[in-house]
């Protein structure tokens, strides 16, 4: 009989997920907005008006902010042109193309037991007569 496959789960040293490294992931991709943008740059930079076309939904001073944060959390880049009228794209770093494998794991996911989770969240509202 074979043995069960292990996985590796980063723990604290206490043990505690609150003081565990993988905290800071969790707290990255729990962030409105952050895996949509990420999501929407895996194909190469682009301009914000054709990444906010492309997410749909999402504010342009949103849209803003986010990309702000992902640059300062090293996942986004900002390239400027000096043309006129200027020119801003943004693109992945190698950091944030890093990102696209558990992204695309949530997302599939996502599609093979959404509607699980949607029918669990409506006989929650049943039950509370909303």
């Amino acid at each position: 009989m074979s043995e069960p496959a292990t996985t590796t789960r980063p723990t604290a040293p206490d043990g505690f997920i609150a003081d565990c490294r993988a905290r800071l992931g969790f707290d990255l991709l729990a962030r409105t907005w952050t895996a949509v943008v990420i999501f929407g740059l895996r194909e190469g930079p682009r301009r914000p008006g054709e990444l906010r076309e492309a997410i749909g939904g999402i504010s342009a001073k949103v849209l803003n902010d986010t990309l702000r944060r992902l640059e300062d959390d090293g996942l986004v880049e900002r390239h400027r042109y000096a043309e006129a009228p200027p020119r801003v794209e943004y693109g992945l770093t190698p950091l944030g193309e890093s990102l696209l494998g558990p992204i695309e794991a949530l997302g599939a996911w996502s599609v093979e037991y959404g509607d699980a989770v949607v029918e669990a969240q409506e006989r929650a509202e049943r039950r509370r007569g909303r």
